[in-house]
């Protein structure tokens, strides 16, 4: 596991394990490692935090100090700077944003020269460059690189949204909750420009607002929003708009499974879904399992990540996937979470059937779920201990065909997870607290959180 990148980048408390010594030193080791032997150009996109200006200010600085062209595309969405990397040929993009952290946090993404996240062996470069104290030479005179405005990049993202919408909005009432992040200002010229009366909440960001009780992490808001203004959808997005989850007209959630249900089947459906397959991580829910084998759609199942997801999309050839957090990828049209571009494509399927969103997912039945985190002393030992092991065994072969139970490690944390889906509420938590009791009787728990 990498020191300081992560799954989704370089990511902490801004100016506490994120610091922007930090972000200087990352746009060092960038502009130097891709203007070895050519001018380089980096492009950088931001979302709304306070920090993000800093950050930006601070990467510039070392881009440019190692002699390469840092394109500043300013507040912007993670899946802009991919298209934008990849369509205008940078040498690599750079994203600094937190997701759906509070304001306090920060990141730094990375993003190749196609659009997709950074390969590991670059990133092991940085992390050993962070850690040496080895000094990278400067780049003098007319060497130096320059800061350039790319807000155009930004714009031309806009418009190609806007082409891959097939239908128009007209008539239709959106809701929008942009989290005060990323999306504030491009998903509302993005529904406005295919006609959708569009209403948006959350879209004044301060630097401190950013995800706060709001967008994807927070979706009460906007199912209230969607009822109370009689909306036909609502869709919310997280500080970087890279996931998107929906709400119906009756302002029932959709999350990832609904949305990887819906547009699959309409994929099928159209015989675009080429390879009759739609990838998913192990937290998906059952039900969605169950849903796609009536349709007689295959399904593989990867790590957490949208990185695992988009990595099987890649070698298989697979063209949806995501996460039930709301990452869905279009492998068609981007490499990378789009939450813009997923509104769109649901969008598409309400349009293409003439149906309201409850009706696409109503054949969807979501199984109840129980996830229960316990702190141990030793998650391996914990994990591959033989009782905690036919304890799971036990309940996976009472669960049979009617729900399933998955216990993991947490990547960055002493914790195990436990976790039941079945036909009750009850069943779930039954279940998942016999396997806890098992680990207690071990001796191998420290602390039981919900």
């Amino acid at each position: 596991m990498s020191k300081y990148f992560g799954t989704d980048g370089f990511r902490g408390e801004a100016n506490v394990n994120l610091t922007v010594d930090h972000a200087f030193h990352v746009g060092r080791f960038l502009g130097w490692y891709y203007g070895r032997d050519h001018k380089a150009q980096i492009v950088i996109g931001k979302d709304t935090r306070r920090s993000s200006y800093m950050f930006e200010s601070a990467l510039s600085a070392g881009i440019t100090a190692s002699g390469a062209d840092a394109c500043l595309m300013h507040v912007t969405t993670t899946p802009s700077v991919s298209y934008i990397a990849k369509t205008d040929e940078f040498d690599c993009g750079i994203m600094i944003s937190a997701s759906h952290n509070g304001f306090q946090d920060n990141g730094i993404k990375l993003i190749n020269r196609h659009g997709e996240k950074m390969e590991q062996e670059v990133i092991d470069e940085i992390e050993k460059y962070l850690d040496s104290g080895d000094k990278l030479p400067y780049a003098t005179g007319e060497n130096i690189g320059r800061v350039i405005d790319y807000a155009s990049g930004r714009n031309r993202y806009i418009g190609y949204l806007i082409t891959l919408a097939t239908h128009s909005y007209k008539d239709v009432k959106v809701a929008l909750d942009c989290a005060n992040g990323s999306a504030w200002m491009i998903a509302k010229n993005v529904f406005e420009a295919l006609g959708a009366e569009t209403f948006v909440i959350n879209n004044t960001p301060n630097g401190v607002n950013i995800n706060a009780n709001c967008g994807s992490t927070h979706i009460e808001q906007l199912q209230k929003f969607v009822v109370e203004n009689h909306m036909d959808v609502g869709f919310a997005f997280d500080g970087d708009a890279d996931r998107c989850l929906a709400v119906d007209e009756k302002g029932n959630l959709v999350d990832g499974d609904g949305i990887l249900y819906v547009y699959g089947r309409h994929m099928k459906e159209r015989d675009k879904l080429v390879t009759n397959t739609v990838v998913t991580t192990i937290m998906s829910n059952f039900g969605l399992y169950k849903a796609l084998d009536a349709l007689g759609i295959d399904y593989e199942k990867t790590d957490v990540g949208d990185k695992y997801v988009y990595e099987n999309m890649r070698a298989n050839g697979h063209l949806i996937g995501g996460e039930q957090s709301g990452h869905i990828i279009f492998g068609k049209y981007a490499n990378t979470g789009d939450g813009i571009l997923t509104a769109i494509k649901l969008m598409q399927a309400m349009l293409s059937r003439k149906m309201p969103l409850s009706k696409l997912t109503q054949d969807l039945k979501i199984y109840p779920q129980v996830l229960k985190n316990v702190r141990v002393q030793d998650k391996d030992r914990a994990l591959n201990d033989f009782a905690v092991q036919s304890a799971v065994r036990e309940v996976s072969e009472k669960l049979g065909d009617q729900g399933r139970i998955l216990l993991r490690k947490s990547g960055t944390e002493p914790v195990l997870r436990v976790m039941v889906e079945a036909p009750t509420h009850e069943m779930c938590e039954e279940n998942v607290d016999a396997v806890i009791a098992v680990m207690e009787q071990r001796g191998l728990v420290v602390e039981v959180k919900k």
